[in-house]
């Protein structure tokens, strides 16, 4: 027997090895693979900042000054009161708080009752909603103030006012 027989076996074994690696790599296109946020000040990507999947759909978090959407709202309570939200917080069902799918946490928006024409600012501190299209999901306490608990669901404009601070618990309370 010559060596290039074990040689052969040995060539053989690493490209078996070679293929059977390159099926464990990750099956998704590139161009569909979500883009990360910019690191923050310590260098890191704040975990609410951070791509995530939900239900088989890929959600980027950014900042943008200029959100200003139209869409439908609905309410959360009971079912994830005192649970934690995206951002660490405690969800209070009774505090004017919201959930969105990709504004910075904590963030600020205004909220208007398209067909009455209330206005509200809330404290977005958590994520979802995750029923096709609706675009935030006010707190029980939000949808009160805003007029459309009863409802349920109610056709709003949702805009972007800034970060909220971190300690804004009473911006929650007040909804201003």
């Amino acid at each position: 027997m010559s060596a290039s027989g074990p040689m052969l076996r040995a060539a053989a074994l690493l490209l078996a090895c070679l293929a059977v690696t390159a099926c464990a790599s990750p099956r998704y296109a590139v161009d569909r693979r979500p883009t990360v946020a910019a690191p923050g000040p310590n260098g890191r990507v704040p975990a609410t900042m951070r791509p995530y999947q939900v239900k088989g759909v890929w959600y980027t978090p950014k900042y943008d000054p200029d959100y200003d959407e139209k869409g439908v709202a609905s309410w959360y309570g009971q079912q994830f009161h005192n649970r934690n939200t995206a951002n660490g917080e405690v969800f209070d069902m009774e505090l004017v708080t919201a959930a969105h799918k990709t504004l910075p946490l904590p963030s600020l928006v205004e909220v208007t009752d398209l067909e009455s024409g209330r206005k509200i600012k809330v404290r977005v501190n958590d994520r979802g909603p995750f029923v096709e299209g609706r675009i935030i999901d006010l707190s029980k306490g939000a949808a009160e103030k805003l007029g459309i608990y009863r409802k349920g669901v109610a056709k709003v404009r949702v805009r972007y006012l800034g970060p909220a601070p971190e300690a804004g618990r009473r911006v929650a309370e007040r909804g201003e």
